[in-house]
C-alpha cells in the first residue's frame, strides 16, 4: 500500500516519519442507490490517531449527503459519486482541523472533551492546547461519541514497547560495529604479517641505536615482560612531588626552573571578576560578602529557568530544555514554577491561564501531574497571602484545560491534610474546589 505524509505541508519533505495511506476509493450501486465507498478508511484513521466515524461524519458534513461507517464490516461509505481527489482535499482539512496542532503542526495530539464541553487538541510533543472551532458540525458529532481514553495500563504498554524497541536497535548498532571490526581484523591478518615483524623489527633496532646505553637493558626487560601486560595494573603516582618531578625530566634545564607547583590549593579572590565562586559554611561570623556569593543549588536552577524565559521561547522547547538541568525532576519543577510566577500575588490565576501552555508541556510524563502540584505547594509556601487565596481558582483553571486531572487533585489534596504542612492556609482555600470536584463525580455516577 502507498504511503504518503500526514499534512500536505510536509508531502515533499523525504524524512518526514509521519505516514498514512493514500486513499482509495470505489463507486458502487447506481441510480439513486449509488455511493462511495472509502476502502482503506481504517487504516487511514489508524494512522491519524482518529475513529474511522469522524472521518466518514466529516465526508459527510462538508459535501451535504448522509454517510456511515459501519463497525462491524468496517466499511465506510457516502452517498453520491465522489473523485478520490475531491475526498483526498477534504481529508486534508480534517487534518488540520482535528488532527494536527496548532502551535506546532504535529499529528501527535489527542482529542480532549471538557469539562465545559469543549473540544481541544492535546499536543504530545510540545503540549500545546488547540481550542477547535465549535462552529463546525463535526463537534457535535465528537461531543456525542468521545474518543475512547486510553489507559494507564496501555500506556505503559505502549512505553514499554518503545523501550524495548529503542534497546533492540541500540543491541543491532554494536553488533553491526563488531562484525565491522572483525571484518577490518580479517583484512589485516590475511596480509603478509612478516612486513609488520620486519618494520617492527627495524623500528626496534632503531631504537636501540639512538637510545642511550643506559635505557637498553630497560627497554630489554620492558619487551620481556610485554605478554604479561594484561595482567599487571599500572598506576600512576599523581602527588606534587612526583608530577613536579616528571616535569623536571622532560622540560630542558632552562623551562624546568620556571615552573612551578603549589603542593596547597590556592583560594580563589573574591571579587566581581572572579570566575570561580567561593563556597563559605554558613555561621554567625559570615560577612555580606560572604552571603551573595553563596547561591544555592535551587536558587541557581531558579535564576537559569528566568534567563531562559526571558528569552520569549515557546512552549514546546521548554521540556527539552528543563530535561538538561541538573537536580531532581521536583526539584527542577519547583524552581520552574518559582520562576514563572516569582513574585505574584493578586491575579495569580489570571497568570495560571496565560501560561497554561507552559505548564502542560511539563505534565506529559507519568506522574508529572503530582510533581506539579507538589510545585504549586511549594510556591504557595513562599507567595504572598493574596496569592495563596487564589490556589483553587488556578487548580480550576488547570482542570478545565485537562492539564491537571481529578484524581491525582484529590490524590495530593490527601495528602497535604496528613502531610508535615497540613496546617497552611492554602489547604483551607482547596478544600471548597475538592469537595466540587467529589460532587461532580458523585453526580455523574448517579446517571
Amino acid at each position: 500500500m502507498a504511503l504518503q505524509n500526514i499534512g500536505a505541508g510536509n508531502k515533499d519533505d523525504a524524512f518526514y516519519r509521519y505516514k498514512m495511506p493514500r486513499m482509495i476509493t470505489k463507486i458502487e450501486g447506481r441510480g439513486n442507490g449509488i455511493k462511495t465507498n472509502v476502502v482503506n478508511m481504517v487504516d487511514i484513521a489508524k494512522a491519524l490517531g482518529r475513529p474511522a466515524a469522524y472521518t466518514t461524519k466529516y465526508f459527510g458534513c462538508e459535501l451535504g449527503a448522509q454517510s456511515k461507517y459501519d463497525e462491524k464490516t468496517a466499511t465506510s461509505h457516502v452517498n453520491g459519486a465522489h473523485d478520490t481527489a475531491k475526498l483526498a482535499g477534504l481529508l486534508e482539512n480534517f487534518i488540520k482541523k482535528y488532527v494536527q496542532c496548532y502551535g506546532c503542526g504535529n499529528p501527535e495530539t489527542e482529542i480532549i472533551i471538557t469539562k465545559t464541553q469543549m473540544v481541544i487538541l492535546k499536543c504530545a510533543a510540545c503540549g500545546h492546547l488547540s481550542d477547535v472551532d465549535m462552529r463546525d458540525k463535526l463537534t457535535t458529532f465528537i461531543i456525542k461519541n468521545p474518543p475512547e481514553k486510553k489507559g494507564g495500563k496501555d500506556k505503559k504498554a505502549m512505553r514499554r514497547a518503545e523501550k524495548e524497541r529503542i534497546k533492540a536497535g541500540e543491541a543491532l548498532d554494536e553488533e553491526q560495529k563488531k562484525l565491522k571490526k572483525e571484518g577490518v581484523k580479517q583484512k589485516g591478518s590475511t596480509k603478509d604479517g612478516s612486513s609488520k615483524a620486519v618494520s617492527k623489527k627495524k623500528a626496534n633496532v632503531s631504537d636501540e641505536d639512538n637510545s642511550p646505553a643506559g635505557s637498553q637493558v630497560d627497554e630489554i626487560e620492558a619487551v620481556a615482560d610485554n605478554d604479561d601486560d594484561d595482567d599487571i595494573q599500572w598506576q600512576t603516582d599523581t602527588s606534587a612531588e612526583a608530577a613536579k618531578q616528571r616535569i623536571q625530566e622532560q622540560l630542558s634545564a632552562v623551562t624546568a626552573g620556571m615552573v612551578m607547583l603549589n603542593t596547597t590549593e590556592e583560594k580563589p579572590k573574591s571579587g566581581k571578576n572572579s570566575p570561580v565562586r567561593e563556597e563559605k559554611p554558613k555561621g554567625n561570623g559570615q560577612s555580606n560578602g560572604a552571603s551573595a556569593n553563596s547561591i544555592s543549588p535551587q536558587e541557581k536552577l531558579v535564576i537559569e529557568i528566568k534567563d531562559y524565559l526571558k528569552k520569549g521561547s515557546s512552549a514546546s522547547k521548554l521540556k527539552p530544555f528543563l530535561d538538561t538541568l541538573s537536580g531532581t525532576t521536583q526539584q527542577v519543577i519547583d524552581a520552574f514554577f518559582e520562576a514563572m510566577f516569582d513574585g505574584a500575588g493578586k491575579g495569580f490565576s489570571k497568570e495560571v491561564t496565560k501560561k497554561k501552555n507552559y505548564l502542560a508541556a511539563v505534565t506529559q510524563n507519568e506522574g508529572s501531574q503530582l510533581v506539579l502540584l507538589n510545585a504549586l505547594e511549594a510556591f504557595c509556601a513562599k507567595a504572598s497571602a493574596e496569592a495563596v487565596k487564589e490556589v483553587a481558582l488556578a487548580l480550576k483553571v488547570l482542570y478545565d484545560s485537562d492539564v491537571l486531572e481529578e484524581e491525582f487533585i484529590a490524590e495530593w489534596y490527601e495528602k497535604g491534610l496528613n502531610g508535615v504542612n497540613k496546617g497552611s492556609m492554602m489547604w483551607k482555600n482547596v478544600k471548597p474546589f475538592v469537595e466540587w470536584l467529589q460532587s461532580a463525580e458523585s453526580e455523574t455516577e448517579d446517571e
